[in-house]
Parts: structure tokens; sequence; C-alpha cells
């Protein structure tokens, strides 16, 4: 893996692959990606303008005209069912990317605090709706894409919507633990069953990307903007992890991919190790119960 690059990837020709906030930062690299090696490229965005710029870009670069716009909010269970009612043929690979950051308290148009509805929520919902869809692929996969912020968190089952105190940054770290959790009690589901589909996560290091964007305090956002385009490696690399996991020969259910370098903060994707608090499946079982009932989606066949 070491020596792992774009050019190592094989010829994605024949797949589907549905990527959520493709639109921008490390979805739109990872688009471009897969477009440039024969995938045809659903992007899940909800941005419908900034979604269409980034298909004119994907396609132009490429000159893959299988590039498809699908809008998608993921803070919206309404939404995310008439996506996955919509979709059209199998899907090869499902790459649950978008996010958002240290956001202000917010919430859903399905009353869930935003961070948690949008990272974890959504792609749960996102990810059971689309289960047929993915079955009818040969050898799908399912890439979650976490953080290395879900060293921090824990899940706050007594105050999931954060009605008794709200802190940006723990909500922040709660949502990408819950993206780990969510991988591996999948993968658990899918292997007891004898499913050919994986579930695999991946994180990128630290990337410049605009994931602040959310943020609506301008001194820290100036700071962390800078501190990111001073020490953040580039979008390209930082979704090399996404990559891998998606496309690499060999790789399992179950596994989590992240830079090699130290600290885990930049370099050539390795399989890397979470944080013991990921690993808990008594944790999992309950956060997949949970999420069944307030999305109220459950895994056919799974459950």
């Amino acid at each position: 893996m070491e020596n792992y690059s774009i050019e190592s990837i094989p010829d994605l020709s024949g797949t589907t692959a549905v990527v959520t906030g493709a639109n921008s930062g490390l979805g739109l690299q990872t688009s471009l990606v897969l477009a440039a090696k024969g995938a045809r490229v659903e992007l899940a965005c909800r941005d419908r303008q900034r979604g269409e710029a980034a298909q004119t870009r994907i396609r132009t670069e490429t000159g893959n005209s299988d590039v498809h716009l699908r809008q998608l909010d993921l803070a919206s269970l309404e939404s995310i069912r008439r996506f996955a009612a919509d979709q059209d043929g199998p899907v090869d690979l499902l790459i649950n990317n978008a996010g958002v950051m240290a956001t202000p308290h917010r919430t859903t148009a399905d009353g869930f605090e935003l961070q948690f509805g949008v990272n974890h929520l959504g792609h749960f919902a996102l990810t059971g709706l689309l289960l047929p869809a993915l079955r009818q692929a040969p050898a799908a996969r399912v890439v979650t894409v976490s953080s290395l912020a879900h060293r921090g968190g824990r899940i706050d089952f007594e105050d999931l919507a954060a009605q008794r105190r709200y802190r940006p940054w723990v909500r922040y770290n709660q949502s990408k633990l819950a993206n780990l959790l969510f991988t591996f009690e999948f993968q658990r589901r899918l292997q007891a069953h004898g499913e050919k589909l994986i579930a695999v996560a991946a994180h990128p290091g630290f990337t410049n990307t605009n994931l602040t964007s959310g943020m609506n305090h301008p001194a820290t956002l100036d700071i962390l903007g800078s501190f990111f385009r001073l020490l953040g490696q580039s979008g390209a690399l930082g979704a090399l992890p996404t990559l891998y996991a998606a496309t690499a020969p060999g790789v399992r259910g179950g596994e989590f991919y992240g830079p090699g370098g130290p600290g885990q903060l930049r370099g050539r994707p390795v399989l890397v190790t979470p944080a013991p608090q990921a690993l808990d499946p008594d944790t999992a079982r309950r956060l997949w119960d949970v999420s069944t009932e307030l999305t109220g989606v459950r895994f056919p066949g799974l459950d």
C-alpha cells in the first residue's frame, strides 16, 4: 500500500458508484477518479447549482459523460427515501462521504441534531434503502468516511438530540464514531448472513477541504481554514484511503483505512486501528437499534 496511487486503481467500466457530497472536497476528488477509471458516477448532492458545476467539471476533465447529478439532502428522510426509490439498477459502490462539522446547534427536517442526523443517520437510512440495489451488484462495497475525530467520541444515548447541552466538537466527534460503529455492525450482520456485499471505513487524515464552511464563527473559521491550508494534505491525497477501500483488490469487510504517515495525518493509505470505543459490539448494536427506530429504516434480512 505504501506506493498506492491513482494509477493503482483498476478499470471500473461497467460499475456504478453513488457518492454523497460529490460537489466539493473529498467527494469531488473521489468522483473525479472513479469517473476517470470508467465508472458510471451518480453525484448525490444537496445543492443543485454546485452539483451541476461538479458534473460539468468531472465530465470535462475525465471525458466520461456517464456522470449524473442526483439531488439528495441527507438532512431530510423524505429526500433520502425519494433518492432511493428513484435508483435505477445495481449499485456497486456506495461512498458515504458527505458531512458537516462543528456547526451551530441546528436540527434536520426530522428533528435530529444536525451533525448526528447528516453524518450518521442520513447515511444509515440511505444505505438501508439502497440495500436492494447493492445486492443486485456482484460484489458491492459500502465505504463510510469517518475521521480521526472519532477518537474523542462517545455516543450520548441519553441526549442524542443535544437538548440538554450542545458542544459542536463533541457532537462532531460523536457522529464520526457513529460512522465506525455502523460500519462494523453492518459488516457483522452481512457476514452472519453470508452476504457478498462488504462494509468498509476510511478517514482522510488532515486534509484541506471545505468541511469547515458550515461553521458560523468567523474568527474560528479563519484560524481553522488557515491551519488546514498550511498543514493539510491535498484533497487528492486525502481521498486515497476512500478510493483504496472502494476499489483495491483484497479489501475485506470491517477494515478501516487511513493515511500511513505520523499520527495518520497524511500519507498513502494503510490499514489502521480504530479507537477502542469503535469496537464495542454492545454499543454498536444499541446504536443500530436506535438508528432504526429514529429513521424507520430497516435492513431487510439483516435485522
